[in-house]
């Protein structure tokens, strides 16, 4: 069950002083490492590895603390630089226990640098700490690490602070998720489960006499199969550009169906209208956010 040590590789347009400051000084480091909230150094004497502790918080006022080591760092003759590492923590609610690895740093032309690392780590909880790191940890992890090489990368190259995207990128997928939570409860629960009278009755007006039920849950099946594209990790512009087009016309047909419809509640006014500028503002935000598929993750 032994699993592949994780890879993260990408090119960065950077001096290597700024990389490495970036990389390298705890304060800038925990801006855009996803995997830590927090770094600090401890003091040390001049001939001593730098050591440091970690704090990486998982919600709730939990959090994971830990020690590292810098371990050595390398300057090669082609200009490249290496700092290796090793890691852990003594907490038993941690899934990892011990861990060593490094980042190397290889200029190329036009002041392009690729950023590398390459880590591996002891689990806790023996046979099933690894079942669990194999199947879930190690790939969100991978990719927790990958998603912050590009927020580093768009820091040093477009100036636009970590914060500011990581902000962008959740907001973005926080909308995605209430638009599946959206389409795939209104395509299961009245047009598939129990089939409302009023979708029969606005369907009928809108299609005529004729297989109404049968319409009804196949548009239920078309709005679940929609609903999944929003959990895909793919560039959504398409998906809200559809919106807000499918939503004023859902709306028009609603109230031509039956324009009693305005007079309750949640009138499909209001909710489709609430939809459509959320889509405006999922639109915005989703342009250009940072990527974890933007790294090489494979040696």
């Amino acid at each position: 069950m032994k699993s592949k040590p994780i890879y993260v590789e990408l090119p960065v347009q950077a001096n290597m002083d700024e990389l490495w400051e970036a990389t390298q000084t705890p304060e800038h480091h925990e801006q855009w490492d996803l995997r830590f909230s927090s770094i600090y150094y401890l003091p040390k004497e001049e001939d001593e590895p730098q050591r440091f502790t970690y704090r990486t918080n998982i919600g709730f006022g939990y959090g994971i603390e830990g020690f590292g080591e810098s371990i050595g760092s390398h300057n090669g003759k082609d200009g490249s630089k290496t700092s290796s590492l090793r890691f852990g923590t003594d907490q038993k609610a941690s899934l990892i226990k011990e861990g060593r690895g490094y980042w190397k740093y290889n200029p190329q032309h036009n002041d392009t640098i690729t950023f590398l690392t390459q880590y591996d780590y002891q689990v806790n909880f023996g046979a099933i700490g690894l079942l669990i790191d194999k199947l879930i940890f190690r790939p969100m992890i991978g990719w927790a690490t990958a998603l912050s090489f590009d927020v580093l990368k768009r820091w040093l190259e477009k100036g636009e602070k970590p914060s500011s995207q990581y902000i962008r990128f959740f907001t973005s997928w926080i909308i995605s998720i209430l638009f599946f939570i959206v389409w795939f409860t209104h395509g299961l629960i009245p047009k598939i489960i129990y089939q409302h009278p009023e979708e029969l009755a606005m369907t009928e007006k809108l299609v005529g006499a004729g297989s109404v039920e049968t319409v009804v849950f196949a548009i239920g099946i078309g709005e679940i199969l929609f609903s999944f594209f929003w959990l895909l990790p793919i560039q959504k512009r398409w998906l809200y550009l559809l919106q807000l087009f499918a939503f004023p016309v859902l709306t028009v047909g609603a109230i031509v169906a039956d324009p009693a419809v305005l007079t309750h509640p949640f009138s499909p006014l209001t909710f489709n209208l609430s939809l459509f500028v959320l889509s405006i503002i999922g639109l915005l935000v989703s342009r250009d956010t940072p990527t974890a598929s933007s790294c090489k993750r494979k040696r």
